[in-house]
Protein backbone atom coordinates (compact mmCIF):
# COMPACT_ATOMS: atom_id res chain seq x y z
CA UNK A 1 0.00 0.00 0.00
CA UNK A 2 1.26 3.47 -0.91
CA UNK A 3 0.10 6.39 1.20
CA UNK A 4 0.50 10.16 0.84
CA UNK A 5 0.65 12.12 4.09
CA UNK A 6 0.22 15.90 3.88
CA UNK A 7 1.11 17.59 7.19
CA UNK A 8 -0.94 20.75 7.72
CA UNK A 9 -1.10 22.15 11.21
CA UNK A 10 -3.23 25.18 11.93
CA UNK A 11 -0.81 27.28 13.96
CA UNK A 12 1.45 28.84 11.33
CA UNK A 13 2.73 32.17 12.66
CA UNK A 14 4.82 33.95 10.00
CA UNK A 15 1.98 33.66 7.47
CA UNK A 16 -1.22 33.01 9.47
CA UNK A 17 -3.44 30.21 8.12
CA UNK A 18 -0.85 29.64 5.40
CA UNK A 19 -2.02 26.12 4.54
CA UNK A 20 -5.46 27.32 3.44
CA UNK A 21 -4.72 30.92 2.44
CA UNK A 22 -5.84 31.67 -1.12
CA UNK A 23 -2.98 31.28 -3.57
CA UNK A 24 -3.73 32.17 -7.19
CA UNK A 25 -7.41 31.34 -6.73
CA UNK A 26 -7.27 28.21 -4.54
CA UNK A 27 -6.36 27.33 -0.95
CA UNK A 28 -2.63 26.59 -0.86
CA UNK A 29 -3.12 22.99 0.28
CA UNK A 30 -5.32 22.25 -2.75
CA UNK A 31 -2.27 22.22 -5.04
CA UNK A 32 -0.60 19.46 -3.04
CA UNK A 33 -3.79 17.41 -2.85
CA UNK A 34 -4.37 17.78 -6.61
CA UNK A 35 -0.80 16.74 -7.41
CA UNK A 36 -1.02 13.69 -5.15
CA UNK A 37 -4.31 12.55 -6.65
CA UNK A 38 -3.16 13.22 -10.22
CA UNK A 39 0.08 11.25 -9.76
CA UNK A 40 -1.83 7.96 -9.64
CA UNK A 41 0.65 6.70 -7.07
CA UNK A 42 -1.45 6.46 -3.95
CA UNK A 43 -4.02 4.18 -2.45
CA UNK A 44 -4.91 6.96 -0.02
CA UNK A 45 -4.15 10.69 0.26
CA UNK A 46 -4.38 11.77 3.89
CA UNK A 47 -4.04 15.21 5.47
CA UNK A 48 -2.65 15.16 9.00
CA UNK A 49 -3.99 18.24 10.75
CA UNK A 50 -5.02 19.51 14.16
CA UNK A 51 -7.37 22.07 12.61
CA UNK A 52 -11.03 21.39 11.75
CA UNK A 53 -11.22 24.08 9.06
CA UNK A 54 -8.14 22.68 7.32
CA UNK A 55 -9.70 19.23 7.55
CA UNK A 56 -12.95 20.45 5.94
CA UNK A 57 -11.15 22.18 3.07
CA UNK A 58 -8.90 19.17 2.52
CA UNK A 59 -11.91 16.89 2.15
CA UNK A 60 -13.49 19.35 -0.27
CA UNK A 61 -10.49 18.85 -2.57
CA UNK A 62 -10.50 15.06 -2.32
CA UNK A 63 -8.20 14.17 0.57
CA UNK A 64 -9.04 12.07 3.60
CA UNK A 65 -8.82 13.32 7.19
CA UNK A 66 -9.44 10.11 9.16
CA UNK A 67 -7.94 11.49 12.37
CA UNK A 68 -7.21 14.80 14.05
CA UNK A 69 -3.55 15.17 14.96
CA UNK A 70 -2.96 15.40 18.73
CA UNK A 71 -1.82 18.78 20.14
CA UNK A 72 1.33 17.11 21.48
CA UNK A 73 2.69 16.77 17.92
CA UNK A 74 1.18 19.94 16.45
CA UNK A 75 3.50 22.66 17.72
CA UNK A 76 6.38 24.60 16.17
CA UNK A 77 8.97 22.10 17.37
CA UNK A 78 7.46 18.87 16.01
CA UNK A 79 9.48 17.45 13.14
CA UNK A 80 8.15 15.94 9.95
CA UNK A 81 9.32 12.42 10.78
CA UNK A 82 7.27 12.32 13.98
CA UNK A 83 4.13 13.51 12.15
CA UNK A 84 4.54 10.88 9.42
CA UNK A 85 5.28 8.13 11.95
CA UNK A 86 2.13 9.05 13.89
CA UNK A 87 0.06 8.71 10.70
CA UNK A 88 1.63 5.35 9.83
CA UNK A 89 1.00 4.00 13.33
CA UNK A 90 -2.61 5.22 13.19
CA UNK A 91 -3.09 3.43 9.87
CA UNK A 92 -1.57 0.23 11.23
CA UNK A 93 -3.94 0.28 14.20
CA UNK A 94 -6.79 0.80 11.74
CA UNK A 95 -5.77 -2.31 9.80
CA UNK A 96 -3.84 -0.73 6.90
CA UNK A 97 -0.25 -1.77 6.20
CA UNK A 98 1.60 0.99 4.33
CA UNK A 99 4.79 -0.09 2.60
CA UNK A 100 5.75 3.23 1.03
CA UNK A 101 4.79 6.64 2.37
CA UNK A 102 5.26 10.01 0.70
CA UNK A 103 5.28 13.09 2.88
CA UNK A 104 4.06 15.95 0.70
CA UNK A 105 4.17 19.46 2.12
CA UNK A 106 0.95 21.48 2.11
CA UNK A 107 2.73 24.65 0.96
CA UNK A 108 4.23 23.39 -2.30
CA UNK A 109 2.17 24.90 -5.14
CA UNK A 110 4.89 24.13 -7.69
CA UNK A 111 4.91 20.41 -6.97
CA UNK A 112 4.36 18.27 -10.05
CA UNK A 113 2.42 15.01 -10.17
CA UNK A 114 5.04 13.76 -12.66
CA UNK A 115 7.85 14.44 -10.17
CA UNK A 116 5.96 12.60 -7.44
CA UNK A 117 5.58 9.59 -9.75
CA UNK A 118 9.25 9.76 -10.75
CA UNK A 119 10.24 9.76 -7.08
CA UNK A 120 8.22 6.64 -6.47
CA UNK A 121 9.86 4.89 -9.43
CA UNK A 122 13.30 5.71 -8.02
CA UNK A 123 12.34 4.33 -4.62
CA UNK A 124 11.16 1.09 -6.25
CA UNK A 125 14.16 0.79 -8.55
CA UNK A 126 16.93 1.48 -6.05
CA UNK A 127 15.61 0.09 -2.77
CA UNK A 128 16.95 3.13 -0.89
CA UNK A 129 15.29 4.44 2.26
CA UNK A 130 14.13 7.77 0.85
CA UNK A 131 13.82 9.78 -2.36
CA UNK A 132 13.25 13.51 -2.04
CA UNK A 133 13.24 16.61 -4.21
CA UNK A 134 16.26 18.93 -4.31
CA UNK A 135 17.43 21.85 -6.39
CA UNK A 136 20.76 23.56 -6.92
CA UNK A 137 21.88 26.78 -5.27
CA UNK A 138 21.89 29.71 -7.68
CA UNK A 139 25.17 31.04 -6.24
CA UNK A 140 28.26 29.08 -5.10
CA UNK A 141 27.89 28.40 -1.40
CA UNK A 142 31.68 28.48 -1.05
CA UNK A 143 31.48 32.24 -1.68
CA UNK A 144 28.92 32.87 1.05
CA UNK A 145 29.58 35.78 3.38
CA UNK A 146 28.48 36.70 6.86
CA UNK A 147 27.87 40.16 8.28
CA UNK A 148 29.73 40.33 11.57
CA UNK A 149 29.50 42.71 14.49
CA UNK A 150 30.00 46.25 13.40
CA UNK A 151 28.43 45.45 10.02
CA UNK A 152 31.71 44.11 8.66
CA UNK A 153 31.89 41.40 6.01
CA UNK A 154 33.78 38.12 6.17
CA UNK A 155 33.70 34.95 4.08
CA UNK A 156 32.64 31.60 5.47
CA UNK A 157 35.36 29.96 3.33
CA UNK A 158 38.03 32.61 2.65
CA UNK A 159 40.26 29.94 1.10
CA UNK A 160 37.96 30.00 -1.94
CA UNK A 161 38.23 33.72 -2.65
CA UNK A 162 40.42 33.16 -5.71
CA UNK A 163 38.84 29.95 -7.00
CA UNK A 164 36.88 30.38 -10.22
CA UNK A 165 33.16 29.82 -9.69
CA UNK A 166 33.10 27.14 -12.42
CA UNK A 167 35.73 25.20 -10.47
CA UNK A 168 33.68 25.11 -7.28
CA UNK A 169 31.57 22.04 -6.52
CA UNK A 170 27.86 22.53 -7.18
CA UNK A 171 25.70 22.37 -4.07
CA UNK A 172 22.04 21.46 -3.63
CA UNK A 173 19.35 22.04 -1.05
CA UNK A 174 16.07 20.44 -0.06
CA UNK A 175 13.31 21.68 -2.39
CA UNK A 176 10.71 21.42 0.39
CA UNK A 177 8.16 19.52 -1.71
CA UNK A 178 8.01 15.76 -1.11
CA UNK A 179 9.82 12.91 0.60
CA UNK A 180 9.15 9.34 -0.50
CA UNK A 181 10.22 6.72 2.01
CA UNK A 182 9.79 3.16 3.10
CA UNK A 183 7.32 2.97 5.97
CA UNK A 184 9.95 1.09 7.99
CA UNK A 185 12.44 3.95 7.49
CA UNK A 186 9.93 6.54 8.72
CA UNK A 187 9.04 4.44 11.77
CA UNK A 188 12.71 3.90 12.62
CA UNK A 189 13.28 7.67 12.31
CA UNK A 190 16.11 7.10 9.87
CA UNK A 191 17.61 10.42 8.72
CA UNK A 192 16.51 11.67 5.33
CA UNK A 193 19.77 13.50 4.64
CA UNK A 194 22.01 10.46 4.45
CA UNK A 195 23.77 8.11 2.03
CA UNK A 196 20.66 5.93 2.09
CA UNK A 197 18.64 8.61 0.25
CA UNK A 198 18.47 9.61 -3.39
CA UNK A 199 17.78 13.11 -4.74
CA UNK A 200 15.34 13.99 -7.49
CA UNK A 201 16.79 17.19 -8.94
CA UNK A 202 14.26 19.89 -9.90
CA UNK A 203 14.90 23.09 -11.88
CA UNK A 204 15.20 26.16 -9.68
CA UNK A 205 12.28 27.94 -11.33
CA UNK A 206 9.91 25.29 -9.92
CA UNK A 207 11.08 25.62 -6.34
CA UNK A 208 10.09 28.31 -3.86
CA UNK A 209 10.15 28.09 -0.09
CA UNK A 210 7.22 30.08 1.30
CA UNK A 211 7.87 31.33 4.82
CA UNK A 212 7.49 35.12 4.56
CA UNK A 213 5.20 37.62 2.83
CA UNK A 214 8.03 38.31 0.36
CA UNK A 215 8.29 34.58 -0.40
CA UNK A 216 4.53 34.44 -0.98
CA UNK A 217 4.49 37.40 -3.37
CA UNK A 218 7.43 36.02 -5.34
CA UNK A 219 5.81 32.58 -5.52
CA UNK A 220 2.56 34.01 -6.92
CA UNK A 221 4.47 35.92 -9.60
CA UNK A 222 6.45 32.81 -10.56
CA UNK A 223 3.31 30.67 -10.56
CA UNK A 224 1.45 33.14 -12.79
CA UNK A 225 4.32 33.19 -15.29
CA UNK A 226 4.51 29.39 -15.37
CA UNK A 227 0.74 29.14 -15.88
CA UNK A 228 0.87 31.61 -18.75
CA UNK A 229 3.81 29.75 -20.32
CA UNK A 230 1.82 26.50 -20.19
CA UNK A 231 -1.14 28.12 -21.92
CA UNK A 232 0.84 29.68 -24.78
Amino acid sequence: MKICIIPARGGSKRIPRKNIKQFYGKPMIAYSIDAALSSGCFDRVIVSTDDLEIADISRDFGAETPFIRPPLISDDHTGTTLVVSHAIEWLQRDGAIPEQVCCLYATAPFVSHADIAEGQKLLDKTGCDYVFSVTSYAFPIQRAIRISEGSRVEMFQPENISVRSQDLEEAYHDAGQFYWGKAAAWLAAKPIFSMESLPLVLPRHRVQDIDTREDWDRAEIMFKLLQEADLN
